[in-house]
């Protein structure tokens, strides 16, 4: 078994797939980070609230007021370093540490694919992703190696892979299968050209939820299998660009579109490497040699290997930990973010906080307007870990003026994929006496209905 494990470590694969993916997902992240700050969403979702909903365990990321379009501008500027291969560890390291703390200054911004990033560039530190038709190879030979170790290329190709089929499992659910909450999505865009009429149909809804789901559990092999691969990445793209037409899901689908491409030929990564730098007029003769990077097995390799195997290991268990969890998975969320569940539930809610001064009794019932950007407040209403947050927040403010240690009560009702809403917060409960922990909140009251399946 040792012996199978050092010979697979000690294969190697031409480097292009790693400059080709470098280059790619480095322009990739540039456009969007020049999209966010185009469109004014800096100023509007880190600066103009005065409130922001944190993570558990990083509440002291914080956005940094006007310095925050500092910190867009050095992730894109670390982007554009990861694509040329200049100084590309600097360049990757701080693109993971900007790109993740932006992540993480509100977590209303919370999307799968920002999540994707900051683990794709995570994994690629540790990757010799600069070795060849990079700035950093074209200034010194020893940088260069025209073949590098084969799992620099596979831990990428699992990493998308894991996202595909847990999103597929993801969709094994009785709600999705019965074709919720498609039934609810689809119709509105019933007025597109061509198209539009067959979208109110009803086995419509039903063909795209067991597609959906038949797409993301086969897509990884069929990417994975020569004969298939080309297949594969046509239904890769008719995929995206139709869910792009649907749904507002920025560059998500760019994203998963030009990653897939890893799964191809070296050959066709030389091919279009080669295309880009004639028509930049560069000379590429210098990434033109024998030499190979030989993984060998070294202390410090070990530990590398060890490391990146014990991720990938959490990558795999991530997604499980709702099982640690009584309730219904979507009703509660405990488990849901980091799990690949993409757009499988249409969820709202309506909150009214009620603040009560312990000693006088006195009750005010809370405008959330006054605090919350209208997106904020309709995230909120239906995550119980935001509202037992903000609930935190509303106890502080009215704190400093002059309540005494101020009690927090919500009334709060969730509809969830077409059901009726029912009551989903006890009313009786000061939140503001509750902590947020790994542990269930008690305080979320039960489903009334059942949803079968992962």
């Amino acid at each position: 078994m040792i012996e199978a494990f050092k010979d697979y470590f000690n294969r190697t694969t031409e480097t292009v797939t790693l400059a080709f993916f470098r280059l790619a997902f480095g322009l990739m992240m540039l456009f969007s980070i020049v999209r966010f700050l185009s469109y004014g969403w800096v100023e509007k979702m880190y600066i103009k609230p005065q409130f922001h909903f944190t993570f558990y365990g990083f509440e002291w990321v914080r956005p940094l007021g006007d310095f925050t379009y500092v910190l867009f501008l050095i992730c894109g500027l670390s982007a554009l370093m990861v694509a040329i291969g200049y100084k590309y560890r600097i360049a990757i390291l701080v693109f993971f540490l900007s790109f993740t703390y932006i992540e993480l200054m509100d977590k209303t911004t919370y999307l799968n694919h920002y999540y994707f990033i900051s683990l794709v560039s995570f994994i690629m530190i540790f990757l010799p992703a600069n070795a060849a038709y990079s700035v950093d190879a074209y200034r010194n030979n020893a940088f260069a190696f025209q073949r590098v170790p084969a799992w620099t290329v596979d831990v990428l190709k699992l990493m998308l892979g894991i996202v595909y089929f847990y999103a597929g499992l993801a969709k094994l659910n009785s709600d999705w299968l019965e074709a919720q909450p498609l039934k609810m999505w689809l119709p509105m865009s019933g007025g597109m050209p061509v198209v539009g009429s067959f979208l109110r149909e009803n086995w419509i809804h039903y063909f795209f939820s067991w597609s959906g789901a038949l797409y993301d559990l086969t897509i990884p092999f069929l990417l994975l299998y020569r004969k298939t691969r080309f297949f594969g990445f046509i239904l890769v793209v008719v995929f995206h660009v139709f869910t792009k037409m649907l749904f507002p899901i920025g560059v998500f689908p760019y994203v998963m579109i030009i990653s897939t491409l890893i799964f191809f030929e070296s050959g066709f990564h030389y091919k279009v490497l080669q295309w880009l730098f004639s028509k930049l007029k560069l000379d590429t003769s210098r990434f033109e040699n024998n030499k190979v990077k030989i993984q060998g097995f070294k202390y410090t390799n070990q530990i590398k290997l060890g490391f990146l195997a014990f991720f990938m290991m959490l990558q795999l268990l991530i997604p499980f930990r709702y099982l640690l969890y009584p309730g219904e998975l979507f009703w509660t969320e405990e488990g849901f973010r980091f799990s690949w569940r993409v757009m499988l539930m249409e969820k709202s809610g309506y909150t009214q906080f009620k603040v009560i001064d312990a000693k006088t009794k006195e009750a005010i019932h809370v405008d959330n307007s006054l605090f919350l950007s209208p997106f904020q407040e309709k995230q909120m209403s239906f995550q119980p870990d935001f509202i037992l947050e903000y609930a935190h927040y509303l106890h502080d403010y009215y704190k400093n003026l002059g309540y005494n240690e101020p009690e927090v009560y919500v009334e709060s009702y969730v509809a969830l994929n077409g059901r009726l809403s029912q009551k989903y917060i006890d009313p009786n409960v000061n939140l503001a006496k509750e902590n947020e922990s790994f542990k269930h909140k008690t305080w979320i009251l039960p489903f009334t209905d059942e949803i079968k399946g992962l």
